[in-house]
């Protein structure tokens, strides 16, 4: 249970707020953790039952599914930028923001832990001495959480942790609320806070993988059915590991000889492992025993075809939970696609999420966006000329740069003018330094072009 905490100077409801949502995280902390763990692979099983000796249990097997379900949804949700077709990004800034914040990779990471998590959250403030005039950080839910308006499909807050002691404990926050900003840190075992009204509303913004209603903040891509086939699968690699260890070993039954032959020479036994990888060259007769000669009878091995069909299988049963190709998880018995078809239908519904979590994230990036450009150039509201600004997403489907070019020039060709702007070097499969490049190439051969003509003109 976490303390209740009452900061100087700050109203009764606010410190209610503060306390309320402090437990939401307390409360929230066990499950967000354990995905964590799963994403991590630190989720190691530690009881498989009474069969299997327990030193397996100690060796730290695990499996990497669940963060392969989150990275291979994440990798096809890539940001290349924002859009403005009403104005010039340019001309207020967003370059500088972008490379000062490195949204890029900023967003790449938020993507991740909504992924873990099921929320992430976007904030933006001005930037301090020596920052970036406006300033965009990600949260995730271990650290942060707040109220969804559904009246106003927004947040009425945002506590977000700064600052936990060696214990874990919090010792700073931030509660973001509309037009002020209260910061708190522990000193000395007591609470200080400062409060800093602002005229640029809520700062922040959510960032939700699935949500619906009556669950706006979104849910884990690591789900409970992709916690327990993992689990499943893990338990069954133990196994595995085990059966190659004890019933890989042929087994022997001798008729006729004693124990005298796993000896050593000094009359000592001789090691387990010596004897289980040892091969048996003679047995000498004994003519005053019962039987004169040893029988040797040999069982074979026992195959470990049924752990790896029970693999097989969970693979599989993760694949479609997790909207992933078999051939992502699948042990055996999977064939690679051979044609670009057949490669677009196994990835159809992993691409079908992709597409759907990006629509998610969209209005979140795009709001913070537009608050971190008002921030940026001195405004304290948004123009409503700045409402046709978008973030910009990479197709998810993986295309080559042939049949990229292809499709783009059969667009040209329908509609020539295309060609003379940036969607037409776009619509041809050309990266956005690519497109960058070219323009720069070619404002420069038309600068010395009209150079060479005015110099031709004077001359003459």
């Amino acid at each position: 249970m976490s303390e209740t905490i009452r900061l100087p100077g700050v109203d009764d409801d606010t410190n209610a707020t503060i306390n309320r949502l402090m437990a939401e995280l307390e409360a929230k902390k066990d499950r967000n953790l354990l995905r964590a763990a799963y994403y991590d692979g630190k989720r190691a099983i530690r009881n498989v039952g009474t069969v299997i000796p327990p030193q397996y249990y100690r060796l730290g097997i695990v499996l990497g599914w669940s963060a392969k379900a989150v990275d291979l949804l994440a990798r096809r949700c890539n940001l290349d930028g924002f859009v403005w077709p009403d104005g010039d990004l340019d001309s207020i800034g967003f370059d500088s923001l972008w490379n000062s914040n490195m949204v890029g990779n900023e967003v790449d990471q938020a993507i991740v832990s909504s992924l873990v998590h099921g929320p992430a959250f976007a904030v933006a403030t001005k930037g301090g001495d020596g920052e970036p005039p406006a300033l965009i950080h990600f949260k995730d839910a271990i650290n942060a959480t707040g109220d969804w308006n559904p009246r106003t499909r927004s947040l009425d807050n945002l506590l977000s942790i700064t600052c936990r002691s060696k214990q874990g404990n919090v010792s700073g926050f931030a509660l973001y609320l509309d037009g002020l900003t209260i910061i708190a840190e522990k000193e000395n075992g007591a609470w200080q806070a400062e409060e800093q009204a602002h005229d640029w509303g809520m700062p922040a913004e959510l960032l939700a993988y699935k949500p619906r209603i009556g669950r706006p903040l979104g849910q884990s891509r690591i789900t409970r059915p992709v916690m327990s086939l993992q689990d499943m699968a893990t338990r069954e690699v133990i196994r595995l590991e085990g059966h190659m260890d004890v019933y890989s070993y042929p087994e022997l039954w001798m008729l006729g000889a004693d124990q005298s032959v796993f000896k050593n020479a000094d009359g000592t036994p001789q090691d387990r492992w010596k004897v289980m990888l040892g091969r048996i060259k003679g047995i000498p007769d004994d003519d005053d025993a019962e039987t004169p000669r040893a029988d040797v009878k040999q069982f074979p091995a026992s195959s470990p075809e049924p752990h790896l069909a029970a693999l097989n299988t969970y693979a599989k049963l993760m694949a479609r939970e997790a909207s992933l190709p078999d051939t992502a998880l699948a042990v055996s018995d999977i064939v690679n696609p051979t044609s670009a078809e057949s490669y677009d239908a196994s990835q159809y519904e992993l691409i079908a999420e992709a597409e759907g979590a990006t629509d998610d994230w969209s209005p979140g990036l795009r709001r913070v966006m537009m608050k971190a450009l008002a921030i940026a150039n001195g405004i304290t509201e948004i123009p409503p000329a700045w409402s046709s600004i978008a973030p910009k997403w990479r197709d998810p489907r993986y295309v080559s740069r042939a049949s990229m070019a292809d499709a783009g020039m059969k667009q040209l060709t329908a509609m020539p003018w295309l060609a003379e702007t940036d969607v037409g070097l776009e619509l041809l499969g050309l990266t956005a330094q690519q497109r960058e490049r070219a323009e720069s190439e070619r404002r420069k051969a038309r600068a010395a072009t009209m150079l060479g003509s005015l110099t031709a003109a004077a001359g003459g």
